[in-house]
């Protein structure tokens, strides 16, 4: 982690990009310590927030597309096995958070890939049961990097506005602060967006 730390104090897009595409896969890098604090810093001028959000969805991409890969050709076994292993554990992986990402994936269908890159407990895993169901790349390519845009943009956005009320030795702990409400807001932004097409289902159905 003292790796992760000294990138996180020589933010660059370089170093987004890389830390985004962990953050994809199964490594600890929580998107709010890297995203808002860069827009931070655009607002002073030494970065352009617009290639802070693109660089980091890029990077999203990037991991999302590694763990949709190896759960494609690996499959299910395998995975459950590294979830629960030692290295599984120093990930803070396990196999409920990979068996709850499944559920959820196959209870919302192609649509979870973009809405669950916007939930905690989600979002860095939602390619792997994408990867396991085979799902068409393009699509899941397309839903992610929706998904991840939403998210960074948000992010860059908090980050952009805390650099006008907030002197920088206290984002951090704003940064957690004002991201508890921003996860509650999308968890329900998304009960929403699925409640909406689950209505659109059903009245298509009995139509039928």
């Amino acid at each position: 982690m003292n790796f992760i730390s000294s990138l996180l104090g020589n933010l660059n897009y370089g170093t987004i990009l890389f830390l985004m595409l962990l953050e994809s896969t199964v490594i600890p890098v929580p998107s709010e310590l890297v995203v808002a604090p860069a827009a931070y810093h655009a607002a002073d001028g030494h970065l352009n927030v617009w290639l802070v959000i693109l660089f980091s969805t890029i990077g999203a991409d990037l991991g999302a597309s590694i763990n949709y890969i190896v759960a494609l050709y690996l499959g299910r076994p395998i995975i459950y096995r590294f979830a629960n292993s030692k290295w599984g554990k120093m990930c803070l992986l396990n196999q409920e958070k990979v068996e709850h990402s499944e559920q959820y994936f196959n209870e919302h269908g192609m649509v979870a890939t973009l809405t669950g890159r916007l939930l905690p407990g989600i979002r860095h895993l939602i390619s792997l049961p994408a990867g396991l169901a085979r799902m068409h790349y393009g699509k899941f390519l397309l839903y992610t990097t929706i998904g991840a845009g939403a998210w960074h943009s948000i992010l860059a956005g908090l980050g952009w506005y805390l650099h006008s009320i907030v002197p920088p030795e206290m984002l951090e702990s704003k940064i957690d602060e004002y991201s508890e409400f921003i996860k509650l807001f999308l968890i329900a932004a998304v009960c929403l967006v699925i409640l909406y097409f689950a209505v659109k289902h059903i009245r298509n159905k009995n139509r039928k």
